[in-house]
């Protein structure tokens, strides 16, 4: 069986603190797999971790992009293996245009190298999926952004690369209901034109209409407790995180 992204009892933490605490999550091309769970569960750190985050260190476990081992490369390297981050918080890089920023990431990540005109014209497209107006790629990087054009462009970034695996971290949060549909046409136009994985992580099931999950975690005190379809999702929005009620039945995955 081929997972594009494949985590075995993955163990991290900060100092002498541990966060994860064997974390184990195996997802195939195409899949789309969400993870719920309370603040300070270990999700963003699940995130971090399988990025390269400095700030935390790896206990003990693997984790692999298509059998390709990631935990000892740089965050460079893993993205140039098709790992893609989205933050909540992207940052300004100002004398940065956006332009020639896109043009030089996909560049580096592509072998067919396109000449200024192609890849304008190609750029146009994928602002066009976004309802993006072409003006904007001549702004400089997320300055002077609002919280909606900042996700847009993250979104935009992660189109040039097409990256293998994409990991949203709470990619929903302080959107409104368009800006989530303009995201999710995002993600699913990857996840059908270049076979991408989601691991979608959000406190909330509003963008599970957009983005359909094929199964959901909660993650609790650093481990994953429970997997199952929509469902789960539903049920925490009604019930919330208490371990007694976590009693959908689970979804089993294929070896």
């Amino acid at each position: 069986m081929t997972y594009s992204l494949k985590i075995k009892n993955l163990r991290a933490g900060i100092e002498h603190k541990e966060i994860l605490k064997g974390v184990d999550l195996m997802i195939k091309p195409k899949e789309v797999h969400a993870l719920m769970g309370r603040n300070g569960s270990g999700k963003s750190t699940l995130a971090q971790t399988l990025m390269g985050s400095p700030t935390y260190k790896v206990l003990e476990g693997s984790a692999g992009i298509f059998r390709k081992d990631i935990l000892g490369l740089e965050t460079t390297e893993r993205a140039k293996n098709g790992l893609f981050l989205s933050f909540q918080y992207p940052s300004e890089i100002p004398g940065v245009k956006v332009y020639s920023y896109l043009r030089m990431i996909y560049n580096k990540s592509h072998e067919d190298k396109l000449s200024p005109r192609v890849f304008r014209e190609f750029l146009a497209k994928k602002m066009e999926l976004l309802e993006m107006d072409p003006s904007f790629s001549d702004r400089f990087l997320n300055e002077g952004f609002s919280g909606g054009e900042k996700k847009r462009m993250e979104m935009l970034q992660m189109l040039m690369l097409e990256p293998k695996v994409i990991i949203l971290d709470e990619v929903d949060s302080g959107l409104d209901i368009d800006a989530i549909k303009i995201v999710s046409r995002a993600v699913n136009y990857l996840i059908e034109e270049h076979n991408s994985s989601v691991l979608l992580i959000t406190h909330y099931s509003r963008i599970l209409n957009y983005i359909k999950p094929d199964f959901v975690h909660v993650m609790l005190d650093g481990k994953i407790v429970k997997t199952g379809g929509e469902e789960v999702a539903s049920h925490l929005e009604e019930y919330g995180y208490s371990s007694s009620e976590l009693n959908v039945p689970a979804v089993k995955h294929e070896e």
